[in-house]
C-alpha cells in the first residue's frame, strides 16, 4: 500500500497529512505549532519551521512514502548565506516593515503599477518577496552582504528535504520578480533591488508541476508549491469555481487558464500548481478579527455563532483592518466600528463582525470577477468556514450556490494531491478524480439587508484617515 505525505508549513504551524496513493484515504496526521508573530514585524526562524516538521511527522506516525510534497506560506523571504545558514530571520508574508520599499519599486518601474502588472502579473505590497528582499539591503547592509540563496518557507522546507535550491512557479509567481506569462525571472526587477548582485546565481530553479525535487529517505520530493496553490488541488476547484478561504486572512481565488494583470492590483496574478494561473485577492484579517470581537464580549466559539445569527441586520458594522489590511492596500490601518449606539447588544457586535469580514471578503470577490470567468459555486474552505454565521450571512449575500469544501485540510492535502501526481505521472486532476475531492455542503444563507452598502459608506468615510489607500493584491495564509 504505497502512501504520499502532504506538508502545510503556515504562519501558525505545520500540518502533516499521510493518504493512501490509490485511495486518498487518510492514514495518519500530525501539527506542531510555530512562533507567535504579530504585524508589523513578522519574523520566524526557519529552522522552527524544520523542528515543527520533525514534530508534526512523528505525530502523523513517522511512515515510510512514497512521495512528499510541501506547500507553505506565500511570499515570504528567507536569505541564506553560502553555507544555508540564515542572514536574518526570516520575513513573513504578512510583515509590513517594507511597506515603504514597495512604494519606492512601483514609482521606479517605468508605468508604475500598470508596468508592475504588465511584467509579473501583480503590483508589489509589502507582502511580496522583493519588497523584503529591499527592505533587507537598506536597514540589514551587513547582512546583505553575506546573501548567496534567497527562497522562500516552502523552498527552504524542500532544502532541507533534499539539499537543492528549488522552487515551483505557484510560490514563484509570488514573488513580484517572476512572470507567470512568460514562465521566467524578470532579472529587470531584481536589478531595482541590486544592480550589482548576479542574481541567477542567487534565486532557485523553478521546476516545472510534476518534476521531482529530490529524495528524502527514499521517497520522491514534488516541486511543492504556495499555499493557495494546493488549497486549490485540495478543494478540487472546478473552471468557473471561485474558492474563498477564511483562515486568520481571507483569499478569494479561482483557475484559469489565461494569466491576469490588474494595473489597480487589486487582483494579483499567480500562477497555479498544475500549469494553469490563479488570480487571487487577499485581505490580511478574516477569522482574527472574529476571534477578537468574540474575546471581548466574552464568547466561545459557538456561541458567538449564535449570538452573530440572532442579531437582526441593520446594526452596527465592523470594518476589519485591525492590523493593517492587504486589500485595499492600508498597511497602517486599524479597525473601526460605525452605527454604534449606546443599546448595543453583544449579538449586535457579533453580527457586526461577520458583516465585515465577510463584506471584505466580498469585495475581493467583486474584484476577481471583474477579471476572470468566474460564475460557478463559491466553494469555502478554511477554519473561519466552520463558523455558521459566516457561511450563511455569505450565502445570504450571494446570488450563486455557496458550498462548503468537505476537505478538512485543503493545503496538506493539495500537497499530497501533488506528491502523489509527481509519483504517478499524471495530472492533478486525476487524483483529485481519484480520490474524490471536490465535494462539499451546500449552505443555506439569512437575510443580509443592506450591509454592503452600510460597510462600503464605512470604507469610503475613512478613506481620508491615513488608514486606507488603494487597493493592492498577495497571496494569503490559507485557512489559518
Amino acid at each position: 500500500m504505497p502512501l504520499v505525505a502532504g506538508v502545510d508549513s503556515s504562519t501558525q504551524s505545520t500540518k502533516v497529512e499521510v493518504r493512501d496513493l490509490a485511495s486518498g484515504e487518510i492514514v495518519g496526521r500530525g501539527s506542531a505549532p510555530h512562533p507567535t508573530v504579530t504585524p508589523p514585524c513578522a519574523e520566524q526562524q526557519p529552522t522552527s519551521w524544520w523542528e515543527a516538521f520533525e514534530r508534526a511527522w512523528a505525530a502523523a506516525g513517522d511512515h515510510d512514502v512514497s512521495a512528499i510534497s510541501v506547500a507553505g506560506q506565500q511570499h515570504g523571504m528567507v536569505a541564506l548565506d553560502a553555507d544555508d545558514r540564515a542572514v536574518h530571520p526570516a520575513k513573513l508574508w504578512n510583515d509590513t516593515e517594507s511597506a515603504a520599499d514597495a512604494a519606492r519599486l512601483v514609482e521606479q518601474l517605468d508605468g508604475g503599477p500598470a508596468g508592475w502588472a504588465e511584467a509579473v502579473g501583480s503590483v508589489p505590497v509589502a507582502a511580496f518577496t522583493i519588497t523584503k528582499l529591499a527592505w533587507l539591503r537598506r536597514t540589514r547592509p551587513d547582512a546583505w552582504e553575506r546573501v548567496a540563496h534567497v527562497l522562500l518557507p516552502h523552498d527552504e522546507l524542500t532544502r532541507r528535504l533534499t539539499g537543492r535550491h528549488t522552487t515551483d512557479r505557484g510560490d514563484a509567481s509570488g514573488t513580484g520578480y517572476w512572470s507567470p506569462a512568460a514562465g521566467d525571472y524578470r532579472w529587470d526587477l531584481l536589478a531595482l533591488v541590486d544592480p550589482a548582485t548576479e542574481w541567477a546565481a542567487v534565486v532557485p530553479e523553478v521546476l516545472g508541476p510534476l518534476d521531482a525535487a529530490g529524495e528524502w529517505r527514499g521517497a520522491i520530493v514534488g516541486p511543492g508549491t504556495g499555499d493557495n496553490m494546493a488549497a486549490a488541488l485540495g478543494v478540487g476547484l472546478r473552471p468557473g469555481d471561485a474558492a474563498i478561504s477564511i483562515g486568520t486572512s481571507g483569499t478569494v481565488y479561482a483557475v484559469t487558464e489565461r494569466p491576469t494583470a490588474d494595473p489597480s492590483g487589486a487582483v494579483a496574478g499567480f500562477a497555479d500548481a498544475a500549469g494553469r494561473f490563479l488570480p487571487l485577492v487577499c485581505t490580511s484579517n478574516a477569522a482574527k478579527v472574529l476571534d477578537a470581537i468574540a474575546r471581548l464580549i466574552g464568547a466561545d466559539r459557538d456561541e458567538f455563532d449564535e449570538l452573530a445569527l440572532a442579531a437582526a441586520p441593520g446594526g452596527p458594522i465592523v470594518l476589519p483592518y485591525f492590523d493593517g489590511e492587504r486589500t485595499p492596500n492600508r498597511p497602517d490601518a486599524s479597525g473601526a466600528i460605525g452605527g454604534l449606539r449606546t443599546d448595543v447588544t453583544r449579538a449586535q457586535l457579533a453580527r457586526a463582525a461577520v458583516d465585515g469580514v465577510v463584506c471584505g471578503l466580498l469585495d475581493g470577490l467583486d474584484a476577481l470577477t471583474a477579471h476572470a470567468a468566474v460564475d460557478g459555486r463559491i466553494v469555502l474552505t478554511g477554519g473561519g468556514a466552520r463558523s455558521a454565521a459566516v457561511r450563511r450571512v455569505l450565502a445570504g449575500l450571494v446570488d450563486r450556490p455557496v458550498v462548503v469544501s468537505a476537505t478538512e485540510e485543503a493545503v496538506a492535502t493539495g500537497a499530497a494531491v501533488q506528491a502523489a501526481a509527481v509519483l504517478d505521472q499524471v495530472g492533478p486532476a486525476v487524483v483529485q478524480r481519484r480520490w474524490g475531492l471536490g465535494a462539499g455542503t451546500e449552505t443555506t444563507g439569512v437575510d443580509g439587508g443592506d450591509v454592503r452598502q452600510r460597510y462600503a459608506e464605512l470604507r469610503d468615510a475613512l478613506a481620508g484617515d491615513g488608514s486606507p489607500g488603494p487597493t493592492a493584491p498577495g497571496g494569503g495564509d490559507d485557512g489559518r
